[in-house]
């Protein structure tokens, strides 16, 4: 049986939290009715998942740990509180087997699947990523609200705009870069509608440090056929908006930072280029707003499968309180 890391200080949490990719945490206490009967539950997934710096599973006890326990708001035993590469990402209250297993296991088969190759070596805790991560950065996109994404001049036949921030691999790769989807496949990218045009709006649950955006973008490669989509060449981006710009007033305004991609910088497996941002223009940031201006060739359809965001993640924003960060002139 796997055993289970007992926590005994604040520094240990901390070391445990940076060697493994995933770990989760059992705030219990011995006086709690809950905790006592979920406890073999909690280690029958240790012993069944649990890998050495992969998938952690620990216990807290959250009387003797106070400050370990006030530092996460317990307020009652048991709480599990599952991490990915170090940062928060489910809590589940009370003794809830059901909920438990099932936060635990979905991380699991994530975890799964990132070990079991095929991935770009930046993947990390079971999210594909197209390109590596800069030394010192981390995947983010876990801090996108995709409850207030937008995306502007979509074509409503592909997929939708939560699509490009799915963790998992876009289902073109490895078909062969002159490959197109079946008819009755699922298509899990999207592509402009009336021009090439696309605006996407990414607000984010916390005030994050952005240093580079990965964009994925696999289109069929023929020649000479207008109808095959594109990809982005000319992208805009626009920081800390409240909502979704126009495609007029996107060309009015001043950019925070504009790229112009080449062929040369998309990545030929994975079909990844890395926009690298001026890094002190994108602190503090609460939302960017994505503007495909064009795309690479003549065709009126740009298509994209994924988009990542890297950087640093900061304090948990009020979502009912948002605030405009960078005022209009």
């Amino acid at each position: 049986m796997a055993v289970t890391v007992q926590i005994a200080s604040p520094e240990q949490l901390s070391g445990l939290l940076a060697s493994s990719r995933v770990v989760v945490l059992n705030f219990h206490s011995e006086s709690s009715t809950a905790s006592r009967a979920i406890s073999p539950v909690y280690d029958e997934l240790a012993s069944s998942l649990a890998r050495p710096g992969v998938i952690t599973f620990a216990k807290v006890n959250a009387t003797e740990q106070a400050q370990i326990a006030q530092s996460y708001s317990i307020t009652n035993s048991p709480t599990f509180i599952i991490f990915k590469n170090g940062r928060q990402i489910s809590k589940v209250s009370g003794a809830n087997p059901q909920q438990l297993s099932e936060a635990v296991m979905r991380l699991a088969n994530e975890a799964d699947n990132n070990s079991s190759g095929g991935e770009a070596s930046g993947s990390t805790g079971g999210t594909w990523m197209g390109a590596s991560l800069p030394r010192g950065y981390h995947d983010i996109t876990d801090q996108v609200d995709v409850r207030g994404l937008d995306l502007l001049n979509a074509d409503s036949d592909f997929g939708g705009v939560r699509t490009l921030f799915e963790t998992t691999k876009p289902t073109s790769i490895g078909k062969g870069k002159g490959a197109a989807a079946k008819s009755d496949a699922p298509k899990d990218w999207v592509e402009s509608d009336v021009d090439e045009q696309l605006m996407l709006y990414i607000p984010f649950t916390s005030t994050v440090k952005v240093h580079t955006i990965q964009l994925t973008s696999l289109p069929p490669q023929t020649e000479d056929d207008d109808d095959v989509p594109i990809r982005p060449k000319t992208v805009k981006l626009f920081t800390n908006r409240q909502h979704n710009l126009g495609f007029e007033e996107a060309e009015d305004e001043p950019a925070t930072q504009s790229v112009e991609l080449k062929a040369s910088d998309w990545d030929e497996t994975t079909g990844t280029a890395k926009l690298e941002l001026r890094f002190v223009k994108f602190q503090n940031i609460s939302s960017i707003v994505l503007f495909v201006v064009d795309g690479d060739g003549s065709s009126e359809k740009t298509r994209l499968d994924r988009v990542r965001i890297v950087g640093e993640a900061g304090e948990k924003r009020d979502m009912g309180k948002l605030e405009k960060i960078d005022h209009d002139s």
